[in-house]
């Protein structure tokens, strides 16, 4: 088996204009939406994706709790973009009985 180059992609994390939202952008040359698999979860996402001799694959955690299942992404022109909004405050708060 051939040997695989094995890089970290090139990563873009910042808060949208109103601070509702993160906006993630991974640069991907080459690679196709198929061979790419990114997941996100409350405090931070993981990135991996393959083109022919190269694999990109990364996990970084982000400063404040986002939705991952609020997630949404799109891929053009080997760039991977994605929209995760931050947690509202409470958002996942739980009402504690108090005995």
């Amino acid at each position: 088996m051939a040997d695989v180059l094995r890089l970290s992609p090139a990563i873009c994390a910042y808060p949208d204009d109103a601070y509702e939202n993160l906006k993630i952008e991974v640069v991907l040359p080459g690679v196709e939406k198929k061979d790419i698999s990114f997941k996100v979860v409350e405090d931070g996402f993981y990135i991996r994706a393959t083109k022919e001799g190269v694999e990109y694959a990364d996990s970084y955690a982000v400063c404040c709790p986002i939705s991952p299942e609020k997630a949404t992404a799109t891929y053009s022109n080997g760039v991977l973009k994605v929209t995760v909004p931050y947690q509202q405050p409470f958002e996942k708060a739980v009402d504690v009985k108090i005995d």
